[in-house]
């Protein structure tokens, strides 16, 4: 991209998400891909969908391969469900999905810890049909309460995301006030203040929010940014988001936070789905 500024400034810190880009491969071979392609720090969305308590030689081998990569995990999810897909989340969700949640909270809480991971995110999870919402609401302040605790003791923030409306209908937290309020109410409750809003540009895009005023009203409530391209969710350039310009929105407004690559890759391989960004761009400082 000629004259871009991607990335010029000091605080610029760009991660690559390796549950949507690098997905070609498998699980234990993306940590040395993204490092391939010129980048030291990566995150995840909880990687085994089907399982909240892992083996440990399914987690030693996941950790084993951040380590040999030589890159840096700086964000992971707990256990959401099945992403992507409809689930959203499962800490709102009465019964079998929200006890499953707690089974998770401390593997990996202890996973990031061990790989000196300070960003947990919990998403919030759909409402069900016949479920009065106000009880889900409830459940979900109580486990978001465990989940900064967790946090709290390895030296972690807890992250909590809106998701867009249009891909995610019964998803309730689907504009920055709508997270930001269940931010403050998780810090209230916990009387931590580790509770942070994860600021996805792409799905508040989504949703049609002022970009612009979110960062201005947010920034300094945000503990993660990710971005994606709208239309089309793919790299940057792909779509019309004025991304570079938002991200030094957010430069002046405070944030020195990492910013997390969530985006498809399109029809190529996900290693050449860096053109965007120079080289020496890609690498923390």
């Amino acid at each position: 991209m000629p004259g871009s500024e991607w990335g010029t400034a000091a605080e610029q810190r760009f991660n690559v998400n390796l549950s949507i880009l690098f997905t070609e491969l498998p699980l234990l071979e993306r940590p040395a891909a993204a490092a391939a392609a010129g980048f030291t720090a990566v995150e995840l969305w909880w990687p085994w969908i089907d399982s909240p308590t892992p083996e440990h030689s399914e987690l030693d081998a996941l950790r084993k391969a951040v380590q040999d990569a030589g890159v840096r995990l700086t964000g992971l999810n707990f256990y959401a469900g099945h992403l992507p897909g409809p689930d959203r989340g499962a800490l709102s969700v009465p019964g079998e999905e929200s006890e499953r949640f707690r089974a998770n909270i401390d593997v990996a809480a202890d996973f990031a810890r061990s790989l000196d991971c300070t960003a947990l995110n919990a998403l919030y999870g759909n409402r069900i049909d016949g479920v009065d919402p106000a009880r889900q609401d409830a459940l979900a302040l109580e486990n978001l309460v465990l989940a900064a605790r967790a946090a709290d003791r390895i030296g972690a923030i807890l992250l909590i995301e809106a998701l867009n409306q249009p891909e995610s209908p019964h998803y309730p937290l689907v504009s920055a006030p709508a997270a930001v309020r269940v931010v403050d109410q998780v810090n209230e409750a916990s009387g931590l203040g580790n509770a942070r809003f994860l600021m996805d540009l792409y799905h508040l895009s989504m949703n049609g929010e002022d970009l612009p005023q979110v960062i201005a009203e947010y920034a300094d409530r945000t503990g993660h940014v990710q971005i994606a391209d709208n239309p089309g969710r793919g790299a940057p350039g792909t779509g019309s988001l004025p991304l570079e310009d938002l991200l030094g929105r957010l430069r002046k407004h405070g944030y020195d936070g990492w910013v997390g690559l969530e985006y498809k890759p399109g029809d190529r391989p996900s290693a050449e789905a860096f053109d965007w960004l120079p080289a020496e761009a890609r690498a923390a400082r």
